[in-house]
């Protein structure tokens, strides 16, 4: 599986129930991560870990249930910035593990898999990439009300500006001196089935497709690849999908992500798609079929993961 934060970790929850008995490896964007405070923080592989392992805070969908936040004010009280970010307790512990280990030579594919030995989620856990690659929005300055452009980290522009600062265009620094992790290369080669998460299509599975070797992984694999639309009905099924995709030139709507992502047989990435009951879709070169795909619990989920395997013909 190919995935991002909050909605591919639900989806990954509805994959592992209906293939208790098979192996599943999630290549997760690291688009999103960050170093602040002096730690490194990959909120998506945190999110996947969390909610595949039981301690997600299932209200918000990201972090730490039962979270505390006596370092966040602390950090406060210094006037410490960034204040925009707030650092739970629990996950700060997370983030010190990782930053100590990363400090120490070893790569953040070798470090997640240290996390995951705790956590025990039942699902192979891979960062795309063992390289720093890092979402960029390049809006109009703020400070200065101008048109002067600005580029600003991922997490700054969701978190701090709650996505209200029109993005003119997604970049993702570092991708050009990236590569693709082998162990991700070679999941996607080895695959039965490649499914693509319904996760934010510009900056979850966008920028995973990003690091060079991703996209080539897909189009060379012997497996169907399926996609899963995030938007139903004209709407995100969460996030803020639609302002990151007017900011590409692209509807929101089934149907345009999915012609977004493009056919295999044409240079793109699938081979099947599917789309909530009703939403009209039709993609050259791509089979697409209609079925529920509202995630309401963890058996509708799994029914979802169990349809895209069926499209793909496993």
């Amino acid at each position: 599986m190919l995935v991002g934060g909050v909605g591919g970790a639900r989806f990954l929850l509805g994959v592992r129930a209906a293939y208790p008995d098979s192996p599943i490896t999630a290549v997760v964007n690291v688009g999103d991560d960050i170093w602040l405070h002096g730690l490194r923080i990959c909120p998506d592989l945190d999110t996947c870990m969390y909610t595949l392992g039981g301690g997600i805070d299932t209200e918000r969908g990201w972090g730490h249930a039962g979270e505390t936040w006596s370092v966040r004010d602390e950090l406060a009280a210094y006037g410490a910035d960034p204040d925009w970010f707030g650092l739970g307790d629990k996950d700060t512990a997370t983030h010190l593990v990782r930053s100590r280990m990363l400090r120490a030579g070893y790569p953040l594919s070798d470090v997640t898999a240290a996390l995951c030995h705790r956590w025990q989620p039942g699902v192979t856990l891979l960062p795309v990439t063992d390289d720093r690659v890092e979402t960029h929005v390049v809006v109009d300055d703020p400070a200065t009300g101008e048109k002067a452009r600005k580029a600003i980290h991922f997490q700054e522009w969701w978190i701090r500006h709650k996505g209200e600062l029109p993005a003119r265009r997604f970049a993702s620094i570092g991708a050009d001196e990236a590569t693709i992790l082998p162990a991700a290369r070679d999941a996607i080669a080895g695959a039965d089935v490649v499914l693509i998460a319904p996760s934010n299509p510009v900056v979850s599975i966008g920028s995973l497709l990003d690091v060079p070797g991703a996209r080539e992984a897909l189009r060379a694999t012997g497996a169907k690849v399926v996609g899963l639309s995030p938007i139903v009905d004209g709407r995100p099924l969460r996030g803020m999908a639609d302002r990151c995709l007017s900011a590409i030139g692209v509807d929101t709507t089934a149907a345009a992500v999915g012609r977004h992502y493009g056919a295999r047989s044409t240079g793109g990435i699938l081979d099947g798609w599917l789309v909530h009951s009703g939403d009209p879709a039709e993609i050259p070169g791509v089979e697409v079929r209609s079925v529920p795909l509202l995630m309401t619990d963890v058996e509708a989920t799994a029914q979802m993961a169990r349809d895209a395997v069926g499209l793909a013909g496993v």
